[in-house]
This record gives C-alpha cells, sequence and structure tokens, in this order.
C-alpha cells in the first residue's frame, strides 16, 4: 500500500484516519475539499488536480474524471502490458480509494430544496471511483463506509502494509451495493418528477439490513430485519424501552396492529393475534378501550400484541401488566407506567413517534410469491361511509351506524372470510380467515358468547358481499340488528329480501375490503 486516494462527502473519521495511513509512509491524494480538511490537521496531501495537471472545473462537476486517475486505479497489478503503459503515459498507482456520496437522499427529501438544486447532489464521480477500484478488487482497496476505518488500519499494520484479498473481496461487494443504492434512490426520485405511471416498467428496491432476527416465523428458520433506503421511515423509527428482542412475528403483528389503531383514531385499542385483531375498541380514552377490546377474546389475548393511539399512563399500566402480552406499542408511556412495566422484563415497550400516528400512507405494497412479485395500492381511507346506499326500508339508528362504521373500520384488517359483530364502542365478536363465510359468521357468534358479552342489538360488518343469505340469517338469530357489506353479489337482492323479512338493516357499500 503506497498510495491512496480520498474524496468523501462523510467527513466524519477522515482526519484521524489520514494520519494514520500517512504515519505508515502512505501517500494521500484527496480532492479539493477532503484535501483541504486533512491538511488543515497536519497531514501533507497532494490535491488530485497537481496530478491530473487540470483544475476542479464547472464548480466541482468534473474533477476526478481524468485517466491519470482511473487509470492508476484500473490497471491490473498481474499484467505487465498495464505497468508499461501507465509508466509510458506517466500514471501512477492508486492502491486504495475511498469514497462516499453526496447527500443525494437527503437532498431529495429536503423539501426547500427546487430540482435543480435536488438533481446537482447526484454524484458522478464518486461512484465512476468507486466502481473502477471495485472492479480491480484484485489490486486495489476500496472503502464507502467510515465504521470500515478502524479495521483498514488494523489490517494495514498487522498485513505488512497489505490488505487480504478476502477482506478486499468483501469491500468490494458493499460498495458495489453502495452505488446500486444510490442509484436505485435516484431513479426512484426520477419517478417522482417524471410523473410515470403508478407501476412503471422497471422498480428497484432497495434495501437495509438493520439487524438478524432470532429466528423467522419458527425457531429452525433464520431471519432479519432489512427496511427501504428510499423513501421515509414509515413504520421503522420506533423505539424499543424495554423487553426481549423482536421477533420475526412480533413485528408482523405490531404493524398489523398499529394500522388498525391508526384506523380507529386517538384513544383506541387494538389486541393483535397472529396479524388478526382478536379485539378492537375505539371509545375514547387508552384505559377503557384497553378494558374493552381484550373483552371480545381474552383467551386469545394472551400472549398478544397490543397497539395503543394514546400514552400510557399508571392505570393502563396496571391493567395491562395483569395479563401477558408480548409487545405494548403507543405513543408514549408515563414514568409512572414505565416503573411499573419494568417489572414485567419480557414485555416489549416499543413507542412510535407522534409524526407516525398522523402520517398518511402512501404508496404500495409489496408481496414475494416465489420468483414473482405482486405490487398493488395501499388500502387507505374510508370515502366510501360518506356515501352509504341504505338499501332495506329499516334503516340503522344513530348507535347503530356508529357501530357499523366501527366495524367497517375494523373488519379491513382481518383476514377474509371476516365478520366483525360491534357495538359503538368496539368488538363483540371476531371470526376470521375462513373458507365459508358462514363459517366466518358461526364463529363470530361463538365468540362473542364464549366472552359473555351480549350480541342483541349490536351491528356487523362482512369484508365482502354474502354470497348467499345463510350467514345474514346466522348473525339475526343471534340478535344483530343491522349490517353493513360491500354488496356486489348477482344474490344481492335475495340477501336484502331476507334482512327484510328478519327486520334487520342493511347497508352497502359499493367498497370491498378484502384482505388475503
Amino acid at each position: 500500500m503506497k498510495r491512496v486516494l480520498i474524496s468523501v462527502t462523510e467527513k466524519r473519521g477522515v482526519e484521524e484516519f489520514a494520519g494514520k495511513l500517512s504515519e505508515m509512509g502512505i501517500e494521500i491524494v484527496a480532492s479539493g475539499g477532503t484535501a483541504q480538511i486533512i491538511r488543515d490537521s497536519g497531514v501533507k496531501v497532494t490535491e488530485i488536480s497537481e496530478i491530473t495537471g487540470f483544475p476542479e472545473i464547472m464548480d466541482g462537476r468534473v474533477k476526478t474524471l481524468h485517466p491519470l486517475i482511473h487509470g492508476g486505479i484500473l490497471a491490473d497489478r498481474s499484467k505487465d502490458t498495464h505497468f508499461v503503459e501507465a509508466k509510458k503515459l506517466g500514471i501512477g498507482m492508486i492502491d486504495m480509494v475511498v469514497v462516499n456520496l453526496y447527500r443525494f437522499r437527503e437532498a431529495a427529501s429536503n423539501s426547500k430544496l427546487n430540482q435543480r438544486e435536488i438533481v446537482e447532489e447526484i454524484d458522478i464521480g464518486g461512484p465512476t471511483l468507486i466502481r473502477s477500484a471495485a472492479k480491480n478488487f484484485h489490486s486495489v482497496t476500496v472503502i464507502v463506509d467510515p465504521d470500515d476505518y478502524q479495521e483498514v488500519i488494523s489490517c494495514l499494520s498487522k498485513g505488512d502494509g497489505e490488505i487480504s484479498i478476502e477482506t478486499r473481496r468483501r469491500y468490494a461487494s458493499k460498495a458495489f451495493h453502495h452505488t446500486a443504492s444510490y442509484d436505485a434512490a435516484v431513479s426512484n426520485y426520477f419517478e417522482t418528477i417524471t410523473g410515470e405511471e403508478k407501476f412503471p416498467e422497471r422498480r428497484i428496491v432497495s434495501l437495509q439490513k438493520i439487524r438478524e432476527l432470532r429466528y423467522g416465523e419458527n425457531p429452525h428458520l433464520e431471519g432479519a430485519l432489512y427496511k427501504k433506503e428510499w423513501g421515509d421511515d414509515y413504520f421503522a423509527s420506533f423505539d424499543k424501552l424495554q423487553g426481549k428482542e423482536l421477533s420475526y412475528n412480533n413485528i408482523m403483528d405490531m404493524h398489523a396492529a398499529f394500522l388498525l389503531s391508526i384506523d380507529l383514531g386517538p384513544g383506541s385499542c387494538t389486541v393483535n393475534k397472529h396479524t388478526n385483531p382478536c379485539g378492537a375498541a375505539a371509545c375514547g380514552d387508552s384505559y377503557e378501550s384497553f378494558i374493552r377490546a381484550r373483552k371480545t377474546d381474552p383467551m386469545s389475548a394472551f400472549g398478544s400484541v397490543v397497539a395503543i393511539n394514546g400514552i400510557v399512563d399508571e392505570r393502563l399500566a396496571k391493567a395491562a401488566k395483569e395479563g401477558f402480552i408480548e409487545v405494548l406499542l403507543s405513543r408514549g408511556f408515563t414514568d409512572g407506567a414505565r416503573d411499573i412495566l419494568s417489572e414485567k422484563k419480557n414485555m416489549r415497550l416499543i413507542i412510535m413517534p407522534e409524526a407516525e400516528w398522523e402520517k398518511e400512507s402512501e404508496g404500495t405494497n409489496i408481496r414475494e410469491v416465489g420468483q414473482l412479485v405482486l405490487i398493488q395500492e395501499k388500502d387507505r381511507r374510508f370515502e366510501e361511509l360518506e356515501k352509504l346506499d341504505f338499501v332495506t326500508s329499516i334503516k340503522p339508528g344513530e348507535n347503530e351506524l356508529k357501530a357499523l362504521k366501527l366495524a367497517w373500520r375494523i373488519v379491513k384488517h382481518i383476514k377474509s372470510n371476516a365478520i366483525v359483530i360491534c357495538d359503538g364502542d368496539g368488538t363483540i365478536g371476531i371470526g376470521a380467515g375462513q373458507m365459508s363465510r358462514l363459517d366466518s359468521c358461526a364463529i363470530s357468534i361463538e365468540k362473542a358468547r364464549n366472552a359473555g358479552l351480549n350480541i342483541e342489538g349490536t351491528s356487523a360488518a362482512s369484508d365482502a358481499f354474502f354470497p348467499f343469505p345463510d350467514g345474514l340469517e346466522a348473525l339475526a338469530e343471534a340478535g344483530v340488528k343491522s349490517v353493513i357489506q360491500p354488496g356486489g353479489s348477482i344474490r344481492d337482492q335475495k340477501v336484502i329480501k331476507a334482512a327484510e323479512e328478519m327486520g334487520i338493516s342493511m347497508v352497502m357499500t359499493g367498497r370491498r375490503h378484502f384482505k388475503h
């Protein structure tokens, strides 16, 4: 290792790193801004312009794109002809390239910058340097992450000024991921500014690993947690205050419970199990909602993930402490609540920042199916609740309508076929994930009865149409007085007629919330 080129936007640790390299007798070559910082720290440095004989031009747009630089990086040290050609042209070898890129992601997310200012942050020379060095990893070391500086110094110290081929290969892999991720951010940005269709011909998704998980869905499966590198930090910015590490299943349930609690509004509570709510309530008070939601199916609530759209105070903490909760997610915890729940050392306490609860969830959902990928819009909002179709002569009263709308918001989050029985405060019974809608109706009724909850006078929601009147008849016989459903069956009129004959009101939304 005789010569290193450094050109970094992220200056963290670069002075110390350059100083240690210099102490080893390694020549430092750097671009203008980086050179100045290194020089100010007392380390001798050669500017790139001194090598190329050409100044940085066009506001720094052109500074490293030169044969005297890239020839020194790309020369294959195993070929004598490359050395001969380099000597003939006056090209000196560069043994290590240390580069990180302009802050394009930060610029693209900065609402104060205009399009020209954002595009100016697209790095050209940096990715070219990185790719040149990474391609030639048999001869050259490439470093894109300041966190690797210490390892580089250690390797050079132990390896007589050399870095092993295995380490160089690993750094090269990291470098190509770095530039690919950067290009993904740029291409995704251009999708937004060119008004491309919602589903463009090519879509690039770049992921960054946050950490490995204890295991996947089951203990014999390995798993890891990643986040998308482009876009905001939606659902990625939560803070764990205490408890065991989050598992694959915990995170799946957290997300499902969080989304339903957003739809139910402030002061609501969702009790989730296996991504389905086993109870939900919107009493306007977090404590009351928690107590009510857990009543729907107390047996299934054992080992659940709970989302509170509000602050967990001492009263709620005492109630939560009495049962077995895997994860308790909320807008925050009072100091008193944390003291109480600290006794439940394995319970994960999660704070989701205020901004996440208020954020409008945009974009798409992605699901892998073998080598295929399904992409769809996120199912957002409930515009249909503003233009309901009252299809029976009997109309729901004010309390029934409140219960219908609540049930409709909840049924969207339950695996189909889904039936939810509600009153105006929360769930009475839930039937989820059955092959037959009639079975889901039966389960929702059974759950309510097992919990000792009164079905008489309640309202029910069905996530899709009733193909036959049998499910409706089962609900009515149990005491349900009003039903909301999307409609759309060829037997709608037969189902409406059955509702009329049983003396219950029916409302149709014209929109289905089917969760597969």
